[in-house]
């Protein structure tokens, strides 16, 4: 087999591809041949250290991955981390069946982004039909599956993103338009008719109190991450007026808290996929070896949409 080793908490540039005997299952295990291995924000802070979660090293990165494991086309997601690899030993209760016409890729990159938003609206937030959901950094993998999520809840969608392309990118995924981050909280209501009902944010920064007061009566932010780098001090006064509401969104501590739940809720996700209720895009695929490449690309925000290895 061959994996991703990190050997210390530093830049991924300082990943080393290994080749080692491939994994033997033990009692109640499974070894996946891993096709499609999900790339993230967070792997790149946790190979660097900067994560609440500090892996014992050495350790391979991937926290979800979709492949086959005797015959059957499966994914999963992984609470010790591993799936930057070619093979990959997981519970046997911990497997989700992929459905015929999702491709390994998509299982992959869903599991996380799309789980975070299942999530999110399941048992985080609630948005009604025709409500206006803001979706900052709605480019990237959690921001189009926020767009995508909060279409098929029947809401309208604002989407905010730093470039033309990017923002290109967010109307595809099925936002019914799309702006910059200059004037945001102007931007925001003159769209939205005075306020928007949610705001999803997983960038941070400057930008997030800018969205927050963009809300209107009974709006509801929603804090996912800090992609931008800054961890916004958001003003509790703001929050007061006009009832807003803040909810924190950390899928990542739900999933390892109660796997079952989160098991069951990236099934339902690839349901929907298959059932064609949600629409991701296909991730760019990159090499084993290219582990710095694509999680550098999230840490400069120059990612757009998702980015799987393929082993």
């Amino acid at each position: 087999m061959r994996r991703v080793l990190c050997r210390e908490f530093a830049d991924p540039e300082r990943f080393e591809t290994v080749e080692e005997p491939t994994p033997v299952a033990g009692p109640g295990e499974v070894v996946v041949e891993v096709e499609a291995a999900a790339v993230s924000f967070v792997d790149g802070l946790i190979a660097r250290g900067g994560y609440q979660l500090r892996p014992p090293l050495p350790f391979t990165p991937g926290t979800a991955v979709a492949g086959t494991t005797g015959g059957r086309r499966v994914a999963a997601l992984l609470t010790s981390f591993g799936g930057f690899a070619s093979h990959v030993r997981v519970p046997a209760d911990a497997l989700v069946p992929v459905p015929d016409g999702v491709g390994a890729g998509v299982a992959a990159s869903s599991m996380e982004s799309h789980g975070t938003m299942a999530f999110a609206l399941r048992d985080r937030v609630a948005v009604r039909p025709g409500e206006w959901v803001v979706v900052l950094g709605a480019s990237g993998g959690i921001g189009q599956a926020a767009v995508d999520h909060a279409r098929a809840a029947g809401a309208r969608v604002l989407a905010v993103a730093s470039t033309p392309d990017k923002r290109d990118a967010a109307l595809a995924a099925g936002a019914e338009a799309a702006i910059g981050y200059d004037g945001l909280k102007d931007a925001i209501r003159a769209h939205t008719g005075g306020g928007a009902d949610v705001v999803v944010d997983p960038v941070g920064g400057d930008a997030a109190e800018a969205a927050l007061r963009a809300l209107g009566t009974g709006g509801r932010f929603c804090v996912l991450g800090f992609t931008s780098g800054g961890i916004p001090r958001l003003p509790a006064n703001i929050v007061l007026l006009r009832n807003r509401t803040v909810v924190g969104v950390d899928w990542g501590d739900w999933s390892r808290t109660d796997p079952a739940a989160s098991r069951d809720l990236a099934a339902q996700v690839l349901r929907r996929i298959a059932a064609g209720e949600l629409h991701p895009a296909e991730p760019d695929a990159l090499p084993l070896d290219d582990a710095a490449v694509a999680t550098r690309a999230y840490a400069e925000r120059t990612a757009v949409g998702k980015l799987v290895l393929t082993p």
